[in-house]
């Protein structure tokens, strides 16, 4: 099953990838077209290129935006949307903690910013702010200060294009500056282009588990071969026997606080489990992993690249069930496809290109999870719901898998490949007898297969819900020539149809970790919570997520991005709080709630609530007792001229530990339920009640507020416009 082709899907087609003429009129009317082109221009053959267009056409499998709008045009432009790169020295007699190095790896990111690619850095190679500088006699501003610049640097790409540069800035959790790291995106106003994640260790997760001090060290950058073999990875540098310099000592659960407190008040940084990430990596025998992506989807080796494609689950819904038959068959196609992109298009600089040629990664991901769960009557974050795609996505990594070796046997293996050294690593391991068998006789023709990128524009295209994410809202507004409209989503009728926020972050996580199992790169995921969350909630996910198995993590706290409260020292005029007449008019509204049958009644003035009463559970118990004082602050706040679209906003959306109802009768918790009834009343009097989704900007673009922060990355609902 399929959705309609509609308005917003031509858009985001004709704007974004259909082929156009030189004032910019597109050529193309229709996706056919467009995939016909893109079929040709990938494939080595006409049986391919038959293959190719057909699981295209029919929806089943999504090139990356970047192969969509370039491939086929004769235009000499790059197929990959994403790049790392280490911070180096372009003459190794420089060494890579020095202005040479520092120079040379910001040159290189604004060549690939300019070609509209994102770049992914972990600064730990540079000193921390402090540190003695041999060659000016002097002391080190520090690596963020490095990364400011760079951002800066990045800021100037934007001027110049519609998509703006994407980052990724890492720092090691051993770093002295890590502290300074953690808290700079707490001035909103700095480092705007890039994401940020610490990457953490193994050990830095024990010392926080057992409440142990931590070293914040750095090598003793006066040894006779820091220049030459300094690299920014300290377990090797310690493992050589060279001296470090302990700059700090700090109780490891103190600095994990920062991060938390830190993420909870300004959405940033992410947690990356980068030494878990080496030791599942399928390639730890010949290169580290050193950062991930701007999205966080990949890890990759210095001047790895994102090469990507989604196949569309909802293609293989057939009466509630999916067609595993179809979905293997699609998965083989696209695998081969993904592997020929890495012969064609062009490539930034000639170490993406060595790269990428001799591990030959692909990343292969899903759309349209969300939407094929409720075609399966299954509710998203359910425990059903994760069997089912961990059903989904063993079958696909097999899949994948088979379709590599197949590759090998008529093409090759990856240039670096080693049976031995690749069989015993740790994902490989997981596979199943009869792969591993062909693996150590054919070979394997991709080092890795499997990512999970963010696919907010082209799963716009294809009309499904993004990447594995929950569905962000069941409509939102949007605003043309003709007026208004109210966009429903297709599937938002059925009873499975769950909201982002109606999805606990326990299941996010959940959701996270099945998935992670079956994928040998990583996931771009985001968990969006509501306003109330607290730096507790987001301690206990990220300590989840490693527990789980993750690879990272991300949160996205409703206003944690509205910037810093400056206080007005000024004396301000006391609020009045309205009198209360003898006589109002009210309804009552009865409502089940996780904790019993509540009551909620709402008296009105001019056909504005203006005070709400609560009875629940018996007189003089807990429950009665925080109710009615929930109900006092609302009808409090209603008097002294609160709007009531304001404290419905605030209310609606809270989860407790259970919830009661399904579908667009659930509810969360009783202040959920609170909400949700004066939020009736209110229309009931004839008003709209216009409270914006949670986490909704404005798109620079469109201008709607339909710019919601899902896989890591910022994507218009409306437009299709992605920072990503």
């Amino acid at each position: 099953m399929l959705p309609a082709w509609n308005e917003q899907r031509e858009k985001v087609f004709l704007d974004r990838y259909a082929l156009k003429d030189r004032e910019g009129k597109p050529v193309e009317k229709k996706p056919e077209e467009m995939f016909k082109r893109v079929a040709k221009a990938i494939a080595t053959n006409e049986k391919e290129e038959e293959m190719f267009y057909k699981v295209m056409s029919e929806w089943k499998f999504i090139p990356g935006g970047r192969i969509l709008a370039g491939a086929g045009t004769g235009r000499e432009v790059t197929y990959f949307n994403c790049f790392v790169i280490p911070v180096e020295a372009n003459d190794p007699k420089k060494g890579n903690d020095s202005r040479a190095a520092i120079m040379d790896t910001i040159a290189k990111m604004l060549e690939i910013n300019s070609r509209g690619g994102g770049v992914g850095i972990n600064w730990s190679t540079l000193r921390p702010r402090g540190a003695y500088v041999k060659g000016v006699g002097g002391t080190s501003s520090g690596a963020v200060s490095w990364m400011l610049a760079a951002n800066e640097v990045a800021t100037q790409v934007e001027q110049g294009g519609s998509r703006r540069a994407a980052l990724m800035f890492m720092l090691w959790d051993w770093h002295p500056d890590i502290e300074e790291f953690i808290k700079v995106k707490k001035d909103l106003t700095k480092m705007q282009q890039a994401n940020l994640s610490v990457a953490v260790s193994d050990a830095f997760m024990e010392a926080v588990a057992q409440d142990k001090m931590w070293k914040l060290e750095f090598p003793d950058t006066s040894h006779p071969n820091y220049d030459a073999e300094w690299k920014g990875d300290l377990n090797e540098w310690k493992a050589k026997g060279y001296p470090t310099v302990v700059y700090k000592e700090i109780p490891a659960r103190e600095l994990w606080n920062k991060i938390v407190t830190a993420a909870w008040e300004s959405a940033e940084p992410g947690v990356v489990f980068l030494e878990r990430y080496n030791k599942l990596s399928n390639t730890y025998y010949i290169t580290k992993i050193i950062s991930t992506n701007p999205c966080g989807e990949l890890g990759l080796e210095p001047y790895g690249v994102c090469n990507l494609g989604a196949i569309n689950l909802v293609a293989f819904v057939e009466n509630g069930k999916i067609n595993f038959e179809e979905l293997e068959e699609t998965v083989k196609i696209a695998v081969r496809f993904l592997d020929n992109v890495l012969d064609l298009g062009a490539y930034v600089l000639p170490q993406n290109k060595e790269m990428a040629q001799k591990l030959r990664r692909v990343g292969l991901g899903l759309m349209g999870l969300a939407d094929a769960l409720i075609l399966m009557n299954l509710r998203y974050g359910s425990e059903e719901s994760l069997k089912a795609t961990e059903e989904i996505v063993r079958r696909i990594r097999d899949a994948a898998y088979r379709a590599s070796v197949e590759l090998a046997k008529e093409k090759g293996p990856f240039p670096e490949f080693v049976a031995d050294k690749y069989l015993k690593g740790q994902f490989i391991q997981r596979l199943p007898k009869d792969i591993r068998d062909e693996i150590a006789k054919y070979g394997i023709r991709n080092a890795t297969i499997l990512t999970q990128a963010p696919t907010g524009t082209t799963s716009i295209l294809a009309g499904v819900s993004s990447g594995i994410e929950p569905n962000f809202a069941k409509e939102y507004v949007r605003k043309d020539r003709t007026g208004t409209h109210t966009i429903k989503h297709w599937l938002a009728d059925y009873p499975a149809f769950v909201s982002a926020h109606e999805v606990t972050p326990e299941e996010h996580v959940k959701m996270q970790a099945v998935l992670q199992k079956y994928i040998d790169s990583s996931i771009s995921k985001t968990i969006n919570l509501p306003r109330t969350a607290t730096v507790d909630d987001i301690d206990n996910i990220y300590r989840l997520a490693y527990e789980l198995g993750c690879k990272g993590i991300t949160v996205y706290r409703d206003g944690s991005r509205e910037g810093v409260l400056v206080t007005d020292t000024k004396p301000q005029e006391k609020t009045k709080i309205t009198e209360r007449p003898p006589v109002l008019k009210g309804i009552t509204k009865r409502i089940e709630t996780p904790l019993g049958r509540a009551y909620v009644t709402i008296n009105f003035i001019d056909n504005k609530p203006f005070e709400v009463f609560v009875n629940i559970g018996r007189a003089g118990s807990d429950v009665a007792a925080f109710t009615e004082a929930i109900a006092r602050l609302i009808s409090l706040a209603l008097r002294g001229g609160v709007a009531v679209e304001d404290i419905i906003e605030q209310l609606v959306g809270i989860g407790g530990a259970t919830t009661i109802g399904f579908g667009e009768n659930r509810v969360l918790s009783v202040p959920d339920a609170i909400g949700k009834a004066l939020r009736n009343g209110y229309e009931q009097q004839g008003n709209s009640v216009k409270v914006s989704a949670t986490n909704v900007d404005i798109c620079p673009v469109c201008g709607m507020a339909t710019f919601v922060y899902t896989e890591g990355c910022k994507t218009c609902l409306n437009c299709g416009y992605s920072q990503c």
